[in-house]
């Protein structure tokens, strides 16, 4: 095998392509799935570290983190 993946790979579930956007509880919605989570994260952590934390609003609401 080489540094990349082949066609055949793709392939491996069932022969279906693992990376094709598929609606319902299938291996191709579960890994689009994960990959937007984590890019909504990334962004959520790029937006905090910009200054705009939710946590830290939320927070102030609750007396005792004051």
């Amino acid at each position: 095998m080489g540094l990349y993946p082949s066609d055949a790979t793709e392939n491996v579930y069932n022969g279906k392509n693992r990376n094709a956007l598929e609606l319902g509880f299938t291996p191709g919605s579960e890994l689009w799935n994960g990959r937007l989570a984590m890019v909504g994260f990334v962004a959520y952590l790029v937006w905090d570290l910009n200054g705009y934390s939710v946590m830290r609003e939320l927070l102030h609401f609750i007396p005792d983190f004051c």
